[in-house]
């Protein structure tokens, strides 16, 4: 396919782009499904592998880290790859990993096959939301991204309590068992759907990385960061919380989760087009209101209906944010797209590890009571962070960063 394939006419990429959205949210679903069903498992997987509930939460923290470091290295080694081949490489990559949890014996071999699966996932969803953001028009950007990452927050409605209730039923085994199939089927349909597109001029790693380290861009991975340790300082350690404290059985915990997967998607669908319309004032907003749901939710853990009610709209909350984070790191680091949306699902999992380390810490000294008010600290940081980089884009001539959006 020539370039001219890649840049095609309205018409031709409203023809195209369903089929190839479908995958990429496919794609974005497994993966999703992989890094989210362990909460829902935690105490099953601790059982089995006789380890405490915290130990256990480092199977969050170890496939976080896995992200964080993996994303970066494979752009090294494959930024110049055709991104359809990158993606069927990555996708053979995330199906061994699963593969190897499905049989491993350990608790320490289980952290390494989920570091392995790890290593897909921030180069698959930055490839994914490149190719989605080429695909329309540069106005539609932020809601074509929410599209793609609609995978991860529909594998929470769908895949985590579905993938619970196997695991829960035959063991948590078998939701690795099933996740692998997945695997297999999205990459039969990356290879069938996907459009080879040529890519325009690909700057060197080196202008790359000049781009990467801009400080604005820099400060909103910080602000991702601190966002996404804040959903997982909480989401690692809901299931024993809602078991322990409020007084949920194992059953109920399953549905509890569809509600919040359910939030979830409410919140990327509306955060993306919130974006689209005021990409920094909606984000600030969001932080602040993440901040008072989950300062809510010390206040009615103790209630089984409130405390539904409040995880539904925290989920809303939570994944807002994610769609303005991901086209501000691209509007700002337009020079080096692949290694910044690749980057920030690195500093993104940097804040999920550090959210279920810290978490852990947290029920270690203080018991699972303290941890809605670490996870509300951490998004009130995120608002700050927010508001600073609104505040500095703002000062500076020509609105830095404002590049397809209104400040």
């Amino acid at each position: 396919m020539n370039s001219s394939s890649s840049k095609a006419s309205p018409s031709p990429k409203k023809e195209r782009f369903p089929l190839s959205l479908l995958c990429l949210t496919l794609g974005a679903f497994a993966i999703g499904m992989t890094e989210f069903i362990i909460m829902g498992l935690l105490p099953n997987v601790a059982h089995d592998l006789d380890v405490t509930i915290p130990q256990a939460g480092q199977l969050i923290t170890s496939y976080a880290l896995g992200v964080a470091i993996g994303a970066p290295i494979l752009t090294v080694f494959t930024h110049k790859l055709p991104q359809k081949k990158l993606l069927v490489i990555l996708m053979l990559i995330f199906i061994a990993g699963n593969a190897v949890s499905v049989i491993a014996p350990t608790y320490s071999l289980l952290i390494g096959a989920r570091v392995i699966t790890a290593f897909a996932h921030g180069t698959f969803l930055g490839v994914g939301t490149i190719i989605a953001a080429r695909l329309v028009r540069p106005e539609k950007r932020a809601g074509a991204v929410s599209i793609v990452l609609a995978g991860l927050t529909v594998a929470n409605i769908i895949g985590v309590p579905f993938g619970t209730f196997i695991g829960q039923q035959l063991g948590w085994r078998a939701s690795f068992g099933a996740i692998t199939l997945l695997g297999i089927v999205s990459l039969l349909g990356i290879i069938r759907f996907i459009p080879v597109i040529t890519q325009d001029k690909i700057n060197s790693l080196g202008e790359q990385f000049r781009g990467l380290i801009n400080p604005q861009v820099l400060l909103i991975l910080l602000t991702g960061a601190l966002g996404c340790g804040s959903l997982f300082s909480l989401f690692t350690y809901i299931t024993p919380m809602l078991e322990n404290i409020t007084g949920f059985a194992e059953h109920s915990v399953t549905w509890i989760l569809v509600l919040f997967g359910l939030g979830v998607t409410i919140g990327n669908i509306v955060g993306g087009k919130l974006a689209d319309w005021k990409l920094m004032p909606s984000l600030i907003v969001n932080f602040a209101v993440l901040a008072v749901v989950i300062s809510i939710l010390n206040l009615t853990l103790d209630s089984p209906v409130l405390s539904v009610i409040n995880i539904f709209f925290w989920g809303i909350a939570a994944f807002g944010i994610m769609p303005g984070i991901q086209l501000r790191i691209m509007n700002l680091a337009h020079k080096a797209p692949l290694l910044a949306t690749t980057s920030s699902h690195s500093a993104l999992n940097l804040g999920n590890a550090g959210g279920a380390y810290f978490g852990g810490l947290a029920i270690t000294h203080f018991g699972l009571e303290s941890i809605p008010w670490l996870s509300a600290s951490l998004a009130i940081l995120g608002f700050l962070g927010a508001w600073l980089s609104y505040a500095i884009s703002r000062r500076n001539a020509g609105g830095v960063g404002q590049i397809t959006t209104t400040p």
